[in-house]
């Protein structure tokens, strides 16, 4: 992993879930002091014991004063119907903070770009949103942004393909007896493990460029159902039958992933950042986590 500045650094972490917690840890391995917000009183007294600042996102505290020494910021709070939970509570606290900051990243979706009919997106792609969750992505990107642009906090748009790691991938979806083969016709879903994730955003850390986007993805785009059936090859179990889309008993929300079908480039994160991939492709992932024996489920959006 890049290494990183060592003066005095601090991490502040709006929404201190999955991917932002491999982050926070990587970093207080390093020495760094790290603070942050959660939900509940259980997952505060957890992070307080691995020696992370906790706090309740939604009880009374200072954040003026949480962010006290902060020099680098993480929000991976998703959006709501109102806009942005953490810009609506904290923005002016945040802004307040910009003179302190060297870094701040927002942890974003591919959603943003909508569908592609398969076709490739980079980061110059135009935002096309397909259905509510990117829309409400896309108005909280820009205002992060709209941070960076008026007050100069230095902001960073990170726009995540499925997450997947231990606890969270196609190999426990196959042990749980969970796991389903959806057939749709030249659909493909771009993915990312959560340990690369850490690793792109160090990288960012290392060499800051406020107002840039980077697409956080490997470099295998993959049908799900090629990815199930890779897992129960490794499982030596026999794979779940193919299910037309058309015929699949999905809710709304698990049907809405196949609205949009697109290829991701994530050249940037390499040519910018440097960023050599731990985990290519959704095979080396899946292999390592069952070494690990870790392992449930994709989704579009950074369950951060």
């Amino acid at each position: 992993m890049t290494p990183l500045p060592s003066k005095a650094p601090r991490l502040f972490c709006f929404g201190l879930g999955y991917s932002a917690l491999v982050l926070a840890r990587h970093l207080r391995a390093l020495g760094w002091a790290v603070a942050g917000t959660c939900r509940g009183d259980g997952d505060r007294d957890a992070l307080t014991r691995q020696g992370i600042d906790a706090h309740l996102f939604d009880s009374d505290w200072s954040v003026a004063a949480a962010l006290g020494g902060t020099t680098h910021l993480v929000s991976s709070v998703p959006p709501d119907a109102a806009g942005d939970p953490v810009i609506a509570r904290h923005g002016r606290a945040i802004a307040a903070s910009a003179p302190h900051l060297v870094w701040a990243g927002y942890l974003s979706t591919t959603g943003v770009y909508g569908d592609r009919a398969g076709g490739l997106v980079d980061e110059t792609s135009p935002l096309r949103p397909t259905g509510e969750r990117g829309r409400r992505r896309r108005m909280a990107e820009e205002a992060w942004l709209d941070l960076w642009r008026r007050h100069g906090v230095p902001v960073h748009l990170f726009r995540l393909a499925a997450i997947y790691g231990p606890g969270r991938n196609a190999l426990d979806q196959v042990k749980a007896g969970t796991a389903r083969r959806i057939d749709k016709p030249g659909q493909v879903f771009s993915r990312i493990h959560v340990d690369d994730i850490a690793t792109v955003l160090a990288a960012s850390m290392a060499r800051p460029n406020p107002g840039a986007a980077y697409n956080l993805c490997d470099d295998e785009p993959a049908p799900p159902a090629q990815v199930v059936a890779f897992a129960c090859a490794l499982l030596g179990v026999a794979p779940p039958p193919l299910v037309p889309f058309d015929e699949a008993d999905l809710s709304p929300m698990a049907r809405s992933f196949y609205d949009d079908n697109k290829r991701v480039d994530n050249a940037r994160i390499k040519t910018e950042l440097g960023v050599s991939l731990r985990y290519s492709d959704y095979a080396a992932g899946l292999r390592a986590l069952m070494t690990a024996d870790g392992a449930t489920a994709e989704g579009e959006t950074p369950a951060a």
